[in-house]
C-alpha cells in the first residue's frame, strides 16, 4: 500500500491488533473450548483434526460461538482473503485447519504477522475487490482491507468478552 489511505488502514489494523493482543496475552487453552451457553458452536476433535460446527444457512436462534470457533473463523476468513488478494485459488472452508487450544494463540499471531506483511507490500487500493463482495459490486481492495480490519475488531471483541466472562465465573 502506498497512499494516505494505506497509512490510515495500516494504523487502524495496528490499533485493532494491539487491542487483540491484550486478550491473546491472557488466553489459556481452557478458554478456547469453554461453552458459555447451551446452544454453542465450537470445534470438535475428530479423526483428521478439529472440525467446526457449521450450517450453510444461519440457524435461528444463532448459536453462541466459543473462542475456539471464533479463532478458527478468523483463520478461515483471513486466509481466504489473503488467497484472493495474492491471486491464489482460495481454500475451501474445510481446508482451513484449526491447530487446537494449545497452539491457537501462536497461530493467530502468525495470521496477524502475515496480514501485516500483506499490508506492507504495494497494493492497488483502487483495484476491483476479489473478495468478499460479488464481482461487479464496485468494491475495491481498499474496501477489502477496511473490512478485514472491521471483522478482526469484531472477532477480537467477541473473544475478549468470552474470555472475561469465563474469568469472572
Amino acid at each position: 500500500m502506498t497512499d494516505d489511505r494505506a497509512d490510515v488502514l495500516r494504523r487502524q489494523f495496528d490499533l485493532t491488533w494491539a487491542l487483540f493482543e491484550y486478550h491473546l496475552d491472557r488466553l489459556v487453552p481452557e478458554d478456547f473450548l469453554w461453552e458459555p451457553a447451551a446452544l454453542c458452536w465450537t470445534m470438535r476433535d475428530a479423526e483428521g483434526g478439529w472440525v467446526p460446527d457449521w450450517a450453510d444457512t444461519e440457524p435461528d436462534p444463532v448459536p453462541v460461538p466459543t473462542i475456539a470457533w471464533l479463532s478458527w473463523h478468523i483463520g478461515w476468513w483471513w486466509g481466504i482473503t489473503r488467497d484472493h488478494l495474492a491471486g491464489r485459488t482460495p481454500r475451501e472452508r474445510d481446508e482451513v485447519r484449526w491447530p487446537g487450544p494449545d497452539k491457537s494463540v501462536a497461530w493467530l499471531r502468525d495470521l496477524g504477522e502475515g496480514w501485516s506483511r500483506e499490508m506492507s507490500r504495494p497494493l492497488d487500493l483502487d483495484a476491483a475487490a476479489p473478495f468478499p463482495w460479488p464481482e461487479g459490486s464496485g468494491m475495491t481492495v481498499a474496501d477489502t482491507v477496511a473490512w478485514v480490519n472491521a471483522e478482526l475488531m469484531k472477532n477480537a471483541a467477541e473473544i475478549g468478552q468470552l474470555r472475561l466472562l469465563r474469568a469472572a465465573r
